[in-house]
């Protein structure tokens, strides 16, 4: 009950960002306000944003499969490199025009861009209430909430605007703050897409190494470790793999060290899944990271 109970959220909120993308545009135009437009470029981003990413989330929740041992979560971070760069791409182009009409001012029509603007705040704060139940829960509504308090931000912007144009023609106003909703979209997509292109070159995840190889030798029967790898799936799952030098013990009693590593790993360090390799002397001068090892080293090491 409570995923459709979400997913009814979801649509809720993605029929009012295009309920605002549609009213804001028209707005913009008539009021000839590019800051208008640039909110409603901003809000229709988040409308292709919430929709790619429920499906995203849909497809990431499938099983694995023997042509996806991982399961189908890197979905997730493919949308999330997708929503980003169109957002940038929407801000440089916003920028640009703003330029342009710095160069070349238009009268606004600033009753029209305050009103157009209230809307899209109340609306936005309506997508967040929608939201806010779930946003304790998971992550991803979490993400959508935070995402549409953003976009109330951003029309508080143009509703100062508004009601200094009001009043006061300023030309110079409209297009300024347009690049401050540019730069604002910029901030927020230029972190994801570091984020996202780390996870997809399985960069490694930030984790305190030093004290893993620390706590992991303290464990009764673990000398050294090395040829240590991590990664991620998406942001959430760490994958962790190591090379544990061990005394001459049966596999009964390696068995028990591996139950005491994974609790560390898990417990301490938030890692889902892992993979460990026992060894007597092998690889016991090795660095945490592994060193290449010399051809004729490996061929002896399998004879």
């Amino acid at each position: 009950m409570k995923e459709k109970i979400t997913g009814q959220r979801f649509l809720a909120v993605t029929l009012l960002n295009v309920l605002i993308t549609v009213v804001e545009i028209i707005g913009g135009l008539i009021s000839g306000s590019l800051a208008l437009l640039s909110d409603a470029f901003h809000n229709m981003g988040d409308s292709f944003s919430i929709i790619l990413g429920y499906f995203a989330q849909q497809i990431g929740g499938k099983p694995e499969t023997r042509k996806s041992t991982y399961g189908y979560r890197r979905a997730e971070i493919l949308s999330a490199l997708t929503n980003s760069l169109l957002l940038l791409i929407i801000a440089i182009f916003l920028t640009g025009e703003a330029i342009q009409r710095l160069n070349h001012p238009q009268h606004i029509n600033g009753r029209v861009m305050l009103i157009v603007a209230i809307v899209g705040l109340l609306a936005n704060f309506a997508s967040a209430a929608l939201l806010h139940a779930g946003s304790h829960d998971s992550l991803n509504v979490k993400a959508t909430y935070l995402h549409v308090l953003s976009d109330a931000l951003s029309s508080v912007a143009v509703i100062i605007g508004g009601i200094i144009l009001t009043f006061i023609n300023v030309p110079w106003l409209d297009p300024v703050l347009t690049i401050a909703v540019a730069i604002y979209i910029a901030y927020e997509s230029l972190p994801i897409i570091s984020q996202t292109i780390k996870i997809l070159m399985q960069s490694s995840p930030d984790l305190d190494y030093d004290s893993i190889e620390s706590d992991l030798t303290k464990i009764d029967g673990v000398d050294a470790v090395h040829h240590v790898h991590a990664w991620m799936i998406d942001e959430h799952h760490i994958i962790f793999s190591a090379h544990l030098n061990c005394d001459d013990l049966r596999l009964s009693q390696v068995e028990k060290i591996y139950r005491q590593v994974e609790k560390v790993l898990h417990e301490k360090y938030g890692i889902c899944h892992i993979t460990l390799q026992a060894e007597c002397s092998r690889g016991r001068d090795e660095e945490l990271f592994n060193t290449p090892v010399d051809k004729e080293n490996m061929i002896n090491d399998h004879q």
